[in-house]
């Protein structure tokens, strides 16, 4: 991925920074029992001590995202999401500090937010695109065989094999980070008034003409079949409709058992109406090979 210039930390949060940075670090004992007055005693300033104590840790691992091209603040902020969660979630009653449980929420809530905004093309849908994500730029710089970092057939091999994706996915992903999103609005040439991209895209849509055609071929066909139904007797037209005008037709047993019949009966009746059908329709149709091929 080409290097990414990060703008200038407003003035807020340069404050913010350097106050989560002079935090006092918390032992053990206190850790947890700040932990046990938020979750019993619902302990708001508990809380805060707590998570804000952290804050450090959370500017930490933002920092280690700042190469996918997004505000450090707006990482930190979303970290910081995390550690709330973690802080709701954390049992003091377990031998394990509260960082260590954090630093999961942390990175997950980070991760989620850089492949939300990282590009307007929703990527690492699946865990093993996930994965390639975030470990695409690492594994190339310990596998690949070239000084300047370009990847060979090789080396996508060797990293598909190490996260378990098809080569596929590899040079999808490869692709991906190596080129920005561009608006299909950009201008190809450098002079104003040159064609945009979109201008080069192929709608393989129908043109608006053939739309107009062929709404108005079917509106002229349905009048043609209403028109042909209305020489049937009634129970000529239940059998047609519910033959095949339904989107779940009936069979001919159905209809013979509803209509007190044999089947056979029911087959005799629509073949007749099939042909009065065809008849009327053949007097109607001024293409009959247009329309019915």
């Amino acid at each position: 991925m080409a290097h990414i210039r990060q703008a200038p930390l407003d003035l807020g949060s340069r404050r913010y920074i350097s106050a989560a940075m002079d935090a006092p670090f918390l032992e053990r004992d206190h850790e947890h029992d700040l932990a046990r007055r938020w979750r019993d005693q619902g302990d708001a300033q508990a809380l805060h001590e707590l998570v804000f104590a952290y804050a450090r840790f959370v500017i930490k691992i933002a920092s280690r995202f700042r190469g996918y091209g997004l505000p450090l603040a707006d990482l930190v902020q979303e970290g910081n999401v995390g550690l709330m969660e973690a802080a709701a979630r954390f049992d003091p009653a377990r031998d394990v500090r509260f960082s260590t449980y954090a630093s999961w929420w942390v990175i997950a809530a980070i991760q989620e937010y850089v492949l939300r905004n990282a590009s307007i093309v929703r990527i690492g849908t699946t865990a093993a695109q996930k994965s390639l994500f975030f470990n695409l730029r690492r594994l190339r710089a310990r596998l690949a065989e070239n000084p300047d970092g370009l990847m060979t057939d090789d080396d996508r091999r060797r990293i598909a094999r190490e996260l378990s994706v098809p080569i596929a996915a590899v040079e999808r992903m490869e692709s991906h980070l190596s080129r920005p999103d561009q608006s299909l609005n950009a201008t190809v040439g450098a002079d104003e008034g040159d064609a945009m991209f979109q201008d080069f895209l192929a709608d393989d849509g129908p043109s608006p003409e053939e739309i107009t055609a062929r709404r108005h071929d079917t509106e002229v066909r349905a009048e043609w079949i209403d028109d042909a139904l209305a020489e049937l007797t009634p129970r000529e037209r239940e059998i047609i409709a519910r033959r095949f005008l339904v989107d779940e037709p009936s069979t001919l047993a159905e209809l013979g058992t509803h209509m007190g019949v044999s089947k056979e009966r029911i087959r005799q009746i629509e073949a007749k109406a099939l042909g009065k059908l065809k008849s009327r329709l053949g007097e109607r149709v001024p293409n009959r090979d247009e329309f019915f091929g």
